[in-house]
């Protein structure tokens, strides 16, 4: 996407719209694949290169792709807390 708008402003505005998100992370590092392998994350990098900006992001598709996402929905649909039984670790922090 072409913008002038400031990384660090783009990056704040992802950080502040994901704020109660529990299984997303707005990272400044690149991704790692080992930060989201057997967890429920979503890890977000944003680069920007002159006035083109890239945002990649990384998920397991086992976990939240599928079966996690699935605990996460009965989760919410019981009323319980959006991460019971999903605080997986990944294999680097």
């Amino acid at each position: 996407m072409k913008t002038d708008v400031e990384l660090s402003d783009i990056e704040q505005l992802f950080r502040d719209f994901y704020a109660d998100a529990p299984f997303v992370k707005v990272s400044e590092k690149a991704i790692d694949l080992k930060q989201v392998v057997n967890t429920n994350r979503c890890v977000i990098h944003i680069e920007k290169n002159g006035n083109v900006t890239v945002i990649h992001s990384a998920i397991d598709n086992l976990l939240k792709g599928a079966s996690g996402q699935a605990v996460q929905n009965m989760n919410l649909a019981m009323g319980w807390e959006e991460n019971l039984g999903l605080n997986l670790k990944p294999i680097a922090f």
